[in-house]
This record gives structure tokens, C-alpha cells and sequence, in this order.
């Protein structure tokens, strides 16, 4: 088998500097408490309320309205909350639980911005490109938070291929 190599970079070139590593670990358990306290509150009547009016007018997810009651259902996605950022902090213990985490994030996030094509009151009165605050400029922030639950799945991955790759199980057959 062909094996190319590269020559080891060099610590200069490859050292992270200081802010940089501040900034990952804030985005990594920046998006673990607010995954997590957005979840805790799935759990309390202002919340359920507040979200019913996104799933209702959502082609996707309107039906489950037909199956579960409001509160019903917030306490499920707040309980898919909850894990997935429990999973998403585990990282430095367990990198492949972490990818699990970060992935259910980014579905999470990807809904919630689909709900800006669906909800009524998303533009304000003037139009494209003015969002209103509620529920506009709320959802909008969930792309931020998205692509930060893309970066920790990426990251989570490859911790996870370098901890196999450290135990000699790096080929995959």
C-alpha cells in the first residue's frame, strides 16, 4: 500500500494561540449552557407557549400538535435539549458520544431555522430585509448557533479519530 507522509510541522506553526483556545472552549460549553438552559425551560408554560405558535405553522412538525399536547412536546424537545448537551460536554471524557451530541445540535438548529420560512410575522412590516424581533431576529441567532454545533461535531470527530488512531486502530478495514 501506498503511504504518503508529511513532514511534522513545526510547534510554531502549529501552536494554538492563547485567545484561540479560550474561544473554542467558550463556544464548546457556551453552546452546552444554552442548549442546556433553553432545554430546562422546554419544561415550564411560558416556554411551551411561546414555541407552540413555530411548531403549529411548520409543515414539518405541525402534525405532532394532533398526537401530543403543547406542553407534552416541549418537555420531549427540551428533554433532546438536555442530551444533547450533556453529550456535547463530555468531550474531553468521550469524543464519539460528544459527535452524537453536536449532531442532534445541529438537527435542533436546522428545525429552528426552517421556522423562519414558515412562521407567520418573521418579516416586519416594511419586508425583506427587515426581520421582526419576535419572531425574526430570535430565530436568526440559531444560525450562529448551528454553525457552531457543526463546528463541535467536526471537532468531536476528529478527537474521536485521533484517540482511535492513538490506540493503533487508525485503518478502518
Amino acid at each position: 500500500m501506498l503511504r504518503i507522509t508529511h513532514r511534522p510541522a513545526t510547534a510554531a506553526v502549529t501552536a494554538e494561540h492563547p485567545l484561540a483556545t479560550a474561544g473554542r472552549h467558550l463556544a464548546r460549553y457556551g453552546l452546552v449552557v444554552v442548549i442546556a438552559w433553553i432545554g430546562v425551560l422546554k419544561y415550564t408554560t411560558y416556554e411551551a407557549t411561546a414555541i407552540q405558535p413555530l411548531i403549529a405553522h411548520s409543515p414539518v412538525f405541525s402534525w405532532i400538535y394532533s398526537l401530543v399536547s403543547v406542553r407534552a412536546f416541549a418537555a420531549v424537545l427540551g428533554t433532546a435539549e438536555i442530551t444533547a448537551a450533556l453529550l456535547i460536554a463530555v468531550w474531553p471524557l468521550a469524543p464519539r458520544l460528544s459527535a452524537v451530541g453536536s449532531a442532534m445540535a445541529v438537527l435542533l438548529f436546522a428545525s429552528t431555522l426552517s421556522f423562519l420560512f414558515t412562521t407567520p410575522g418573521v418579516l416586519a412590516a416594511s419586508g425583506f430585509p427587515v426581520l421582526s424581533v419576535l419572531p425574526g431576529q430570535f430565530l436568526l441567532k440559531d444560525l450562529v448557533l448551528a454553525g457552531v454545533s457543526l463546528w463541535t461535531l467536526g471537532d468531536s470527530l476528529a478527537a474521536a479519530a485521533a484517540r482511535r488512531a492513538a490506540r493503533g486502530g487508525g485503518e478502518r478495514r
